[in-house]
């Protein structure tokens, strides 16, 4: 395995926006039963194998501690969040559901990641390049990638899916679900998000929530995803938002329209 030392600069290569996205990417065997605005945090548990793309990242040396999210976009390629600080000696886990079960048929592949610019959360992204092809069935398959330069309405509903903290009061964590938690969010325009978070909002990101439901620590680079077309599509990457998991205030998404061209250009070349 060798270590992919990438710059988040945009390469001048540009490919056409669905070159990547493998064809029946975005489409689940196991349908997802979706109630509405049940928060990750005191969550609605996913039906098993339901987000077949959804990856754990883990540390191997920790009892296998969950610590980030990501989403399966091709057999060899994850795309996670660069602040997950990623190293070749975590695992990629593929196809899990129950975290505390040892029975479930799960897929762990060592990976390789680029390097990104801690100073700000601007191009929050890294991609993992697997070192084992991923074994694509019904419980593990690529979501599509948002084309180039795609606009979204506000209000539009999608979901987020991850193992984050379960119970949050004031700020101790009472307990992390062992089971795969799901949420529908509507989006924010970046105008509309600049409300909660001011300046901090920046070109590279993609917001929703505040309407009673949110991400949470440990569901960083996971999946935002909006449907179109009977197709999901990876929108958003879960990047940052209230240290406390507040459900009024809306959670920040690196956009994955924006970085598109970026995502093509690295998984092209290498």
């Amino acid at each position: 395995n060798r270590l992919l030392s990438l710059s988040l600069s945009f390469s001048l290569l540009f490919l056409p926006a669905d070159s990547l996205s493998l064809p029946g990417c975005g489409v689940q065997e196991i349908q997802p039963i979706i109630s509405g605005y049940a928060r990750i945090v005191n969550g609605e548990e996913a039906v098993p194998g339901s987000w077949p793309w959804q990856v754990s990242l883990q540390v191997r040396r920790v009892g296998n501690w969950h610590f980030c999210g990501g989403s399966l976009v091709s057999q060899r390629w994850v795309v996670t969040a660069a602040h997950c600080g990623v190293t070749k000696s975590n695992v990629v886990v593929l196809g899990e559901h129950d975290r505390s079960s040892s029975k479930e048929k799960v897929q762990k592949l060592v990976f390789t990641h680029p390097q990104y610019d801690s100073s700000t959360v601007n191009n929050d992204i890294a991609l993992i390049k697997l070192a084992t092809a991923a074994v694509l069935g019904s419980t593990v398959a690529p979501v599509c990638l948002a084309a180039a330069g795609e606009q979204y309405q506000s209000r539009q509903r999608c979901v987020t899916s991850g193992w984050a903290h379960h119970v949050w009061v004031g700020n101790v964590t009472l307990s992390t679900p062992s089971k795969l938690q799901q949420t529908v969010l509507p989006l924010l325009t970046n105008q509309e998000c600049k409300n909660y978070w001011d300046g901090n909002i920046l070109d590279s990101m993609i917001c929703a929530g505040a309407a009673g439901s949110s991400s949470c620590m440990g569901d960083s680079g996971g999946p935002l995803v909006c449907k179109e077309n009977g197709v999901w599509n990876l929108v958003g990457i879960v990047s940052w938002g209230s240290s406390s998991c507040a459900t009024t205030s809306p959670g920040v998404y690196a956009r994955v329209s924006l970085l598109r061209s970026w995502i093509n250009s690295i998984m092209a070349n290498n």
